[in-house]
């Protein structure tokens, strides 16, 4: 593939759309310890099952509006009438269960971050705060655990290969492909 600026990238980025690239550039695989930016991306990759991260992604402003930024305890909030409006939005994802799953995985997040002082502690005690270097999977041993621990604790659409996705996202995990300019990029 062909780079406006000569850098190979991973196989999945979208040369043609500049906020894809973007998001392979700057965000993915950084690691994030932000709880706000966890949870955002934790819904965001719930969002994402069935469809691809692209499409998502360029949705990511309307999320950002449609869920108060991201708000934990907005999004706890959210009633009946409120996911309602979220159903009807066209320009969010508007799929009902994904929507009831979203306040119910914010409601459960919160309490992980009660357990834990913060999401972040526990997302990185899984690994004792370091970064696992793996690429050419779509779940592994640790999505698995996380995975079904969060399914124990209630959550929904946290299955281990959005749970991977997810883990790539926050750079618990670093996945960039062979070849591509970040590959060995080890300054995170």
């Amino acid at each position: 593939m062909d780079w406006e600026d000569g850098k190979m990238r991973c196989s999945w980025a979208n040369p043609k759309n500049e906020r894809y690239v973007h998001y392979h550039d700057k965000e993915w695989g950084v690691p994030v310890y932000d709880d706000r930016k966890l949870f955002e991306m934790l819904i965001l990759e719930s969002f994402q099952a069935g469809l691809s991260w692209e499409c998502v992604l360029n949705k990511q402003e309307a999320f950002q509006s449609a869920f108060d930024d991201f708000d934990l305890d907005k999004v706890c909030e959210f009633d009946e009438t409120r996911m309602q409006e979220l159903r009807e939005n066209p320009k969010i994802i508007r799929n009902r269960l994904k929507i009831q799953a979203a306040v119910n995985n914010a409601r459960i997040f919160r309490e992980i971050k009660r357990e834990y002082q913060s999401f972040s502690d526990y997302i990185w005690h899984w690994t004792d705060g370091e970064v696992i270097y793996e690429k050419g999977k779509d779940h592994s041993g640790l999505s698995d655990q996380i995975s079904n621990d969060l399914k124990k604790r209630g959550m929904k659409f946290v299955g281990t290969t959005i749970i991977y996705a997810y883990l790539q996202a926050i750079g618990v995990i670093y996945s960039h492909e062979e070849g591509c300019f970040l590959e060995h990029h080890r300054e995170l």
